[in-house]
């Protein structure tokens, strides 16, 4: 539910580390929270002027024409997101009126832990809870389908053929991703900034150093250097989960 960020004050001098974070809205998170401090540490997944991203309001309407045409030619809509956050954030922006609302095993799980803590979400059936009957028609017909991306491609997918399969995720906004997970449809939707997030946070922190991490982290820094910020990199070792899954490599 949302990230973290970690403010550090010694001396007067103050450092703020920040988690993933994105500015767009989300009813299933906190909104992120600028901070003031003289070094900023930053997360530059998408650090690429070309990523930019539309209004949740825009990207959720194009996902319910999708449903809607979908489920009148007599299809069931499997749309692949990450199982944490991204599937929750899109239950809640969906609507919910088009049809029932399916889940991946993987996907149930942390959107019962997201009721628990008291995010409201619009009602989910687990698909292994559903019945099949022999001479009736499928269960999902119609249906929304929500899974993780490792699910693409799985017999477990297959199953609800005649099918139209989408992913949602901020990667499918270069040519080329949608084709590698063979889908038929791309949402750009994701929990990290886009560009323009990027030189948002950072301005409204006031920092004079910004050290990005992850992803395109020395355009981002040249980037600032340019206009006068004393900017640089820290490696990481780890990788972008939901970039792997889309085919990317994580810079």
């Amino acid at each position: 539910m949302g990230s973290a960020q970690v403010r550090i004050e010694r001396d007067g001098e103050v450092w703020v580390v920040t988690g993933d974070y994105k500015l767009a809205a989300d009813p299933t998170a906190s909104g992120f929270e600028p901070v003031k401090c003289h070094t900023l540490i930053t997360e530059s997944t998408f650090g690429l002027p070309v990523y930019r991203w539309d209004t949740p309001a825009e990207i959720f309407a194009r996902v319910n024409a999708w449903w809607r045409e979908n489920r009148a030619a007599g299809k069931t809509s499997v749309l692949f997101a990450y199982a944490l956050g991204k599937a929750q954030r899109v239950m809640a922006g969906v609507d919910p009126s088009i049809g029932p609302i399916l889940t991946h095993g993987a996907v149930e799980k942390v959107t019962r832990a997201y009721r628990e803590s008291g995010v409201p979400l619009p009602p989910t059936t687990p698909v292994s809870e559903l019945v099949v009957e022999r001479g009736k028609p499928k269960p999902w017909a119609g249906a929304l389908v929500l899974a993780p991306p490792s699910a693409d491609g799985s017999p477990w997918a297959k199953k609800f053929e005649p099918s139209s399969e989408a992913v949602a995720s901020g990667w499918v906004q270069v040519r080329g991703t949608r084709r590698r997970m063979s889908v038929d449809r791309g949402f750009v939707l994701s929990d990290h900034a886009d560009w323009p997030g990027l030189l948002t946070a950072v301005r409204d922190s006031g920092a004079t150093r910004v050290l990005a991490t992850h992803g395109f982290a020395g355009v981002l820094a040249r980037y600032l250097r340019d206009r006068g910020l004393d900017a640089g990199e820290i490696a990481t070792r780890y990788g972008d989960e939901e970039a792997e899954a889309a085919g990317e490599a994580s810079p």
